[in-house]
């Protein structure tokens, strides 16, 4: 996740006094697009989680997020919002079995794993997290939490006043780290995957407890950057072999069925822009087209897989110079296979394309904060998170155009 939860963490020990809540309108139909925007938080500071970090309840009907006060729900029929836990709070992930808000914490005492019942309030520690150990994920039976732990740590303190961002402008392999499990009933720690590359982007399967998905950070153009293993240490596949010079891909996570993984690739950098996605079990890829306006930081799918949506990039991104500052909706089309040349057609990417619609007009929203895009349970919003009105808020924007 890049520094994501560094950046939170440092933001977390150092908060500001709570704002008051600001007088913001509370929903409007975008006139640039014609879709209807609702501000679903009320606190100043407010934020929903990073693009596939889960923060639903399992019945579809909230949505958990953070605000400078304290951890809330909202539901997202009503929109009554309800506060669960007070103080600022690291949340990691909604829990998809239990619906429980995944939080660290640290003291005194050293780091633990708790979590908050968001309709009981009953607020626990799950566990210690032993020291070193770096937690990213809870998987979807909630029995393991996955992570890493750094073997040769860097000492981010002498970065922090120089601008520079280690690993960044680099191939980043000459790190120690590995990637390891921790048990939440017993409090077993398993590490694998002892690697020189930075390891990163640490997400569990959706739908299988023993499937990861990671990344080697750093600049994306000088490595192999997207894999996947088991828990167990075996199974680990380069999802995305480079074959070009300068070729991208990453921000990368898993389909709602947890069978895919799709990925933002450029062939090469900031030039020719795709949503790739790789079937685990077969190896099938397919490739969506999309124009360089069109490109987003982050990607994200429906959950029921028909749609896609992106959250735009800014002055600065990776396409700069013809940025699209917009909460992006995406059909995707598959262009018809000829058959005939080849033994397997799996041997061969399946092409298509995006045919885009803008739902909210982000120009007035600073990109140095993410939108991360995700779609209701029910497929017909997208929540996001942005600054375009002044202070930060939780949205959510409808696919369908408003009457």
């Amino acid at each position: 996740m890049r520094l994501s939860m560094l950046t939170t963490l440092i933001a977390l020990l150092s908060f500001s006094p709570i704002q008051a809540q600001t007088d913001l309108p509370t929903e409007w139909i975008d006139p640039d697009t014609g879709h209807r925007v609702v501000r679903l938080s009320h606190e100043d500071g407010s934020q929903s989680a990073y693009f596939h970090q889960h923060e639903f309840t399992p019945d579809g009907g909230k949505l958990i997020f953070t605000a400078p006060s304290g951890l809330y729900t909202v539901n997202l029929h009503t929109r009554e919002i309800e506060q669960i836990r007070s103080d600022r709070t690291w949340f990691i992930c909604a829990g998809r079995k239990t619906g429980k808000a995944y939080y660290f914490q640290r003291d005194e005492e050293g780091q633990s794993l708790w979590a908050v019942d968001p309709i009981t309030k009953a607020d626990q520690k799950v566990i210690d997290i032993p020291e070193g150990l770096s937690i990213a994920n809870i998987n979807c039976d909630e029995t393991l939490a996955g992570g890493k732990i750094d073997l040769k740590p860097v000492d981010w303190r002498n970065h922090a006043n120089t601008g520079h961002r280690p690993g960044f402008g680099t191939a980043n392999t000459d790190r120690d780290m590995q990637l390891i499990t921790l048990n939440l009933e017993t409090g077993e720690v398993k590490k694998f995957n002892r690697s020189n590359a930075w390891l990163n982007h640490i997400q569990f399967s959706p739908t299988d407890p023993q499937q990861i998905l990671f990344c080697h950070e750093g600049t994306w153009e000088l490595m192999n950057r997207t894999w996947i293993i088991r828990t167990d240490g075996t199974g680990l596949t380069n999802v995305h072999p480079r074959t070009m010079n300068r070729e991208i891909n990453g921000h990368e996570f898993f389909s709602p069925d947890g069978k895919s993984i799709l990925y933002d690739l450029q062939t090469p950098r900031s030039h020719v822009f795709w949503v790739a996605q790789y079937e685990i079990e077969t190896g099938q890829r397919t490739w969506y087209h999309l124009l360089k306006r069109e490109w987003s930081v982050h990607f994200n799918v429906s959950p029921d897989q028909t749609l896609f949506c992106g959250d735009g990039g800014g002055p600065n991104s990776v396409a700069a110079g013809d940025n699209g500052q917009w909460v992006y909706l995406f059909r995707p089309h598959i262009i018809p296979p000829v058959t005939g040349g080849v033994s397997d057609p799996n041997q061969l990417i399946r092409s298509g394309y995006f045919e885009s619609e803008r739902l909210v007009n982000l120009a007035k929203h600073n990109y140095d904060l993410e939108p991360n895009c995700q779609f209701t349970p029910d497929g017909k919003w997208i929540v996001f998170r942005s600054n375009m009105l002044g202070p930060t808020h939780v949205y959510m924007v409808e696919v369908a155009k408003a009457d």
